[in-house]
């Protein structure tokens, strides 16, 4: 009776280290994942009509998403960014989730952010200076 205990015992230890460790590979849920696309604090939300974009900064860097009102449909989403002195970055196409993310080295410079979702968008001015 001792030997099919512990051989009880160790099935159920596999069976709990197996499982955990395809939770683990099966990464973050939800919102969750959105955050690991740009690295950094949050530091603007741009609301506008289709959706919206998240815009993080760290260490010098500014990165932002574009991110649709209604995710599903296949639809043109872009988001740019441009650093003051330096060439606008774009990243456009027909894409389900998200735009981006785009992330440029601003320094302390100031940054022009714009981004769209089929036919509403948003631009700044000169920002985060």
């Amino acid at each position: 009776m001792d030997m099919r205990a512990a051989r009880r015992h160790l099935a159920l230890a596999t069976a709990v280290l197996t499982a955990s460790g395809l939770l683990s590979l099966a990464g973050p849920v939800g919102d969750a994942s959105a955050a690991a696309l740009c690295a950094g604090r949050k530091v603007r939300t741009l609301h506008f009509s289709t959706g919206h974009v998240d815009v993080h900064k760290k260490r010098g860097y500014v990165c932002a998403v574009t991110y649709p009102k209604r995710v599903g449909a296949r639809r043109y989403m872009s988001v740019s960014v441009q650093a003051r002195g330096s060439q606008r970055v774009p990243n456009a196409g027909r894409f389900t989730r998200y735009a981006g993310p785009v992330r440029v080295h601003a320094g302390h410079r100031c940054v022009r952010i714009a981004g769209a979702v089929g036919s509403g968008s948003v631009a700044t001015g000169w920002i985060l200076c």
